[in-house]
């Protein structure tokens, strides 16, 4: 994923958090209320926090994206990051092109041309993220730990940034 510097810190950590899983799972909510997940590529975080994906004009998730949630994963590295806000379609061909990969050409066979080609533009409001960037060995003794006390012990870091798109506020939690 491309990433943009960020223009205040709670959006440069989600970055940071994020940038090196290339896939998210985006949930929606559908008409009868239903929610459904599908995986979906990042390609880049823009300066405002925005996150950018291709997708199909004719799949149903365009038509649902009022309220829209991201979720990051990362187990090799404990990252978690669950991301809430709204999505919006893009259809500008200048920003297709510089987003363009091959790796989308299964899906849109005509390239950057492909005629039901648009962008996905995530707007983050809210973040909620669980790193614990210790060894997998590291964090099974924390397990083990945290069982034989009764509580949670060094398993990480656990917060919250919220008003993404306004740049507002944040709040952390070490765990």
């Amino acid at each position: 994923m491309k990433t943009e510097t960020q223009a205040n810190a709670n959006l440069a950590h989600v970055a940071k958090l994020i940038d090196d899983i290339p896939i998210a799972m985006l949930a929606t909510v559908e008409a009868d209320g239903a929610l459904a997940s599908r995986p979906m590529a990042a390609l880049e975080m823009d300066a405002s926090g925005a996150l950018w994906f291709f997708t199909d004009l004719r799949s149903s998730k365009v038509e649902h994206l009022r309220v829209v949630n991201l979720s990051f994963t990362d187990m090799a590295h404990g990252t978690y990051v669950s991301l809430s806000g709204r999505g919006e379609i893009d259809t500008d061909r200048g920003h297709i092109a510089s987003l363009w990969t091959a790796f989308a050409k299964p899906w849109f066979p005509d390239g950057p041309d492909s005629p039901n080609l648009a962008l996905l533009k995530f707007i983050p409001d809210a973040a909620d993220y669980w790193d614990a960037p210790n060894s997998k060995m590291v964090r099974l003794f924390g397990v083990i730990a945290s069982m034989v006390a009764g509580k949670p012990i060094a398993m990480g870091e656990h917060g919250s940034h919220t008003g993404l798109s306004s740049g507002a506020s944040s709040t952390g939690v070490q765990s």
